[in-house]
């Protein structure tokens, strides 16, 4: 890669990217002229803006003219090309022998960003007259400057089919921003390369409209015999330059970040003196910051410097004799990394305004060109090698490919594009009511018994539900809560369930707010002082809430049960143990050591049997799952338990259900000790209607239905007469503590603040 060669270099040996561009071909490319009509021909308007675009535009608009039995061309030219400064390029269409139908002077100097968007705005305005006049089939546009950009919108707003060619490349700076913009305005689409294709299908473009051709500059470049090549060299600069030892050098403004680029065009001219070769320096085009660039090379006497050759405009015939005998190139322009490379002439591209671009093994880049030796060391390394010809960009057909296409547009199919979306995951619906289904919480329940997981839906459904025995251990008992909710989480994205949180309903005192277990009942054991939200939200990557399960059980109520829209009402949890919760005025009542709403410990009895927690006559104690499986094991072993129609085995334990059972068949003593605990469940929320005062009170939990009628007993006898009007009802709701952890996400995570 870095020997000597001969001076001429023949860009005609075949390589791997000339192989893409055989057979491209489409069985939708057939010549259908008489879908338009036999006699119609089609009308195209080519614009061009400036001396780079009329390079890829001339090869298309010679295969244009040369059939006129098919085509009728329109040449429109604006930008740059009437602006002296830059060289009056529109001499060389009229040398070309094109008519230019219509000149537009577009172009607001000041070459900065302003001036930019009042050129945009002013060809807005000139077009649509030019466009009205002329009605073209359809437009040719190329590339990405904001020229293009203001010939796209005009067609594009006046039912004006385009042809965008070079679509879907990636560069830098705005241009890139601009080339996309065209090629949602554009109709069809005219590529260079696979992976531009590629692009533009990803951009969700009709794949029928989209046509890999090449670059159609390639077919001059691949074409280009010129023996007298040495008269043109000579003649831009001086007699005394011998092949592949001078420079081209070629940079723009990067519009992006305008001083970066004027500081990098200073280092690059710096280099370039020290390097000490003869260079021809082309003039920046017309975006903002090129007058600030011209400034720069006036200010170090680039015109003048004996080893320099600064000029406006070089016609493209000869500017393809000068890169290919080149030594390197260097700069920012696009024919550096695409035209250049069909020489296998050295180039450096400097800083990013070409980032992106596919480019042959010649390019070395420069991204950060930030010092003048970095520029130096550059060129040192670069200067007078040779590289394999490269062909990424085309194999010289692309204008028959393209005039081809061209006749194979029918102007009678409807002239609003479609878009080819790819396909996505259908969604049973997208009303409201599905998008609030869909939002979901994890509820996880710890009982003394059992440690449950559920995915609950914003509805209250419980859309998958997971059981374990609750562990004895602390370690034991997180590692299986972080199992299983991780479980649980992985079949929520199945059912289409978003999980926006994790509600945790525990037996104890909790507080809330820090989502801290401060101790627990004696049924679950090594369950004080825990944290509880840390762990399992890093483990999750989800927030977590944590409360007490007859709070939970209260919360369940308010969103989806009894309390629904209920202002003040109590929940009883009627289970293992007694608990609750508290409604007031909307809010649960935590307390300021977080132990309101412990109802099961409100003494209804002085002398009553004694309580877990150490006293004696709670309302737990007489009427717990705890305390009915006490009397009826007392029963039992006095063998007063069992009556007719009742059995056991040896090895069951005795339990509460076998007292209601007892109870429910005669038995007297079974059915005094439910009275009892009855009387005293019911004692207890009379306490708690004479100091709440709510307007509801639910019964919560397996026990609920047996205790109902003896707590209304209760009121009637023992209330003042102002609260006897409350309502009393058994709890519809199937699991509450899991639907009340549940409800610490939802309500929390969407309207209500918890």
């Amino acid at each position: 890669m870095g020997t000597n060669a001969p001076p001429r270099r023949e860009p005609f040996t075949r390589g791997p990217h000339e192989i893409y561009f055989k057979n491209l071909s489409k069985p939708k490319q057939k010549e259908v002229m008489d879908k338009n009509g036999s006699n119609h021909k089609l009308r195209v308007c080519v614009a061009t803006c400036n001396r780079a675009d009329y390079s890829k535009l001339a090869p298309i608009m010679f295969g244009i003219k040369a059939e006129p039995q098919f085509f009728e061309l329109d040449v429109v030219v604006l930008g740059s090309h009437l602006i002296d400064d830059y060289g009056n390029t529109y001499r060389m269409i009229e040398q070309d022998d094109f008519d230019i139908h219509t000149r537009l002077h577009t172009i607001v100097r000041g070459e900065d960003e302003a001036a930019m968007v009042e050129s945009v705005g002013l060809a807005l305005v000139k077009l649509p007259d030019v466009l009205n006049r002329l009605k073209p089939d359809i437009m040719i546009v190329h590339g990405d400057r904001f020229d293009a950009l203001a010939l796209a919108t005009s067609a594009a707003l006046m039912n004006i089919r385009i042809l965008h060619i070079e679509g879907g490349e990636v560069s830098g700076t705005i241009d890139d921003s601009i080339r996309h913009a065209i090629t949602k305005l554009a109709h069809y689409h005219v590529c260079c390369t696979r992976s531009a294709e590629q692009h533009l299908i990803a951009m969700c473009e009709d794949h029928d409209r989209i046509l890999l051709a090449g670059c159609p500059s390639y077919d001059k470049l691949l074409s280009a015999k010129n023996k007298d090549y040495m008269s043109i060299i000579r003649m831009w600069l001086g007699e005394d330059v011998k092949t592949r030892d001078y420079i081209v050098a070629l940079q723009h403004p990067v519009t992006t970040d305008i001083k970066h680029s004027i500081k990098m065009f200073e280092l690059t001219l710096d280099a370039l003196i020290s390097f000490n070769k003869r260079t021809l320096v082309l003039f920046p085009n017309v975006d903002a910051g090129s007058k600030e660039m011209v400034r720069v090379m006036r200010k170090k006497g680039i015109e003048h410097h004996p080893n320099f050759r600064a000029v406006k405009h070089v016609p493209f015939d000869q500017f393809i004799q000068l890169v290919a005998h080149a030594g390197c190139m260097i700069g920012n322009s696009s024919c550096g990394v695409r035209e250049v490379g069909a020489f296998g002439t050295p180039v450096i591209n400097l800083g990013t305004r070409q980032t992106g671009r596919e480019t042959g093994e010649n390019v070395l880049h420069v991204r950060d060109a930030d010092t003048q030796d970095k520029i130096l060391h550059a060129l040192q390394l670069q200067f007078g090698k040779q590289y394999p010809c490269s062909k990424i960009y085309g194999d010289g057909n692309a204008v028959p490919r393209i005039l081809k296409f061209l006749k194979s547009i029918d102007l009678k199919e409807p002239l609003q594009k479609k878009f080819c979306f790819p396909p996505v995951k259908d969604n049973i619906s997208q009303d409201i009511d599905h998008i609030l289904e869909t939002q979901s919480a994890l509820a996880v329940d710890l009982g003394g018994t059992n440690l449950r997981v559920a995915v609950v839906s914003m509805k209250g459904e419980i859309v998958k539900k997971y059981t374990q025995l609750n562990p004895k251990t602390y370690e034991d008992r997180l590692e299986l809560i972080l199992k299983m909710c991780v479980e649980a989480a992985s079949e929520a994205v199945n059912v289409n369930c978003r999980i926006l949180g994790v509600g945790i309903s525990t037996g104890g005192r909790v507080n809330p707010q820090e989502g801290i277990v401060l101790h627990s009942t004696k049924l679950i054991q090594e369950w004080s002082s825990v944290d509880l939200r840390t762990p399992i939200s890093d483990a999750l990557h989800l927030p977590v809430w944590v409360d007490n399960d007859g709070n939970c059980a209260a919360l369940a109520e308010r969103k989806f049960g009894h309390g629904k829209g209920i202002e003040n009402f109590v929940t009883l949890i009627t289970g293992t143990g007694i608990g609750g919760g508290i409604i007031h005025q909307h809010e649960l009542i935590h307390g300021s050591s977080f132990c309101a709403a412990e109802l099961g410990h409100i003494v209804v009895s002085l002398d009553g049997p004694e309580c877990l927690c150490g006293s004696r006559g709670c309302i737990e104690a007489f009427a717990s799952g705890i305390a009915l499986q006490r009397e009826a094991k007392k029963l039992h072993d006095e063998d007063l338990l069992l009556v007719e129609g009742m059995s056991m085995k040896k090895e069951e334990v005795v339990s509460a259900a076998h007292l209601i059972q007892a109870a429910k068949l005669g038995n007297i003593k079974a059915d005094s000790i439910l009275r009892t605990a009855g009387t005293a469940l019911g004692l207890g929320v009379v306490n708690i209607l004479h100091t709440m005062n709510p307007s509801l009170v639910i019964l919560s939990g397996v026990l609920a239905s047996h205790y109902v009628n003896a707590v209304k007993d209760v009121i009637n006898q023992q209330a003042l007469s102002s609260v006897k009007t409350v309502d009393v009802v058994v709890s519809n709701l199937v699991d509450p503590a899991l639907l009340g952890a549940a409800s610490l996400v939802l309500d929390y995570t969407t309207r209500r603040t918890y």
